[in-house]
């Protein structure tokens, strides 16, 4: 009798330093900035401004961000994705084997293939866990796993989920988690959906992120039957200095309660664990931007994480892909 198949499963996120402190912040910026996914600059000189200015500095102010939102097991990414990982483990089963890599920091997803190959599984199914899909967060994952698969001998069959961005589980989960919020509280004036932001010329170039957020937005605000006076779509994080994609979230909550607009809710739909750019970006950081220019009410409504919708999700990619 053959021996029953048994597929890999690779979840991959961004990742996060080893420790809330300016020496592990600076190892881990070095491997994340240096990534030509994510900053494309010629090399010469990127590596000049990158050692001579950015981790001379931003490491320090990095770790202290980083330390509010520390726990005892951990950062709060790391500690979202092995929930993940142990829950889809228990939900798809033995013919399952799950790994869980980062593409920046640890575990690596070379580490990860490692175990994947010891585990002597068949297929590989890869999954960002970033349901739109962008250059510079699917695009260099799948550069990552690459890189690792050249030091095997033998390569599985092999399926890459590339985004999952209007997956009609995905915006389910994200509309219950809406409502959930509002069922305990009064429904805010404006539902503010914010992604991470990314250059404006990534889109230029054929990234397909925005539209793919734009997608995301639009479904769920029909999902939620709110009208377009209701909603509103906007980009964080951004760096540097050239232009991002607009509107900028920080900008737009200034500028809401010179509206008349007073309440707001936050949710992040592309971030599919909570982590440094939700906990303290939007929910400290940009919470103070709106109550200082003159709001009221602010809330963040969390990343799905391991709630049990979003593990049917992700099982459902997995085994439906």
């Amino acid at each position: 009798m053959s021996q029953q198949k048994k597929t890999g499963v690779l979840l991959i996120n961004l990742g996060t330093p080893d420790a809330p402190t300016p020496a592990a912040l600076r190892r881990y910026l070095a491997e994340f900035l240096w990534d030509k996914r994510v900053v494309d600059l010629p090399r010469p000189l990127w590596w000049l401004i990158l050692h001579g200015i950015i981790l001379r500095t931003r490491p320090a102010r990095s770790a202290a961000a980083y330390q509010s939102v520390w726990s005892e097991e951990g950062a709060p990414l790391l500690v979202i994705s092995k929930q993940q990982q142990r829950r889809l483990q228990a939900a798809l089963g033995d013919g399952y084997h799950v790994a869980l890599g980062m593409r920046y920091g640890n575990p690596s997803i070379a580490s990860a293939m490692d175990g994947l190959r010891k585990a002597e599984v068949d297929e590989l199914l890869v999954l960002p866990l970033y349901p739109q899909n962008s250059c510079s967060t699917t695009g260099s994952s799948f550069d990552a796993v690459a890189d690792a698969l050249k030091q095997h001998r033998f390569v599985p069959s092999l399926r890459f989920i590339a985004d999952y961005h209007d997956h009609p589980l995905y915006i389910k989960a994200l509309a219950d988690a809406v409502r959930t919020a509002w069922q305990q509280r009064t429904q805010p004036e404006k539902l503010m959906i914010s992604f991470h932001g990314t250059p404006r010329r990534f889109r230029d170039e054929g990234d397909l992120y925005f539209e793919h957020c734009s997608t995301t937005a639009n479904l769920l605000a029909e999902e939620l039957g709110l009208s377009d006076e209701q909603w509103l779509m906007t980009f964080q994080s951004r760096f540097g200095r050239e232009e991002w994609l607009k509107p900028y979230t920080d900008e737009v909550l200034k500028s809401l309660p010179d509206k008349g607009i007073k309440s707001v809710d936050v949710i992040c739909p592309g971030f599919s664990a909570d982590c440094l750019e939700t906990l303290e970006e939007i929910a400290v950081e940009n919470r103070n931007h709106f109550i200082h220019a003159g709001g009221g009410q602010f809330h963040y409504i969390a990343a799905l994480n391991a709630d049990a919708a979003h593990i049917e999700l992700i099982a459902e990619l997995v085994t439906v892909s």
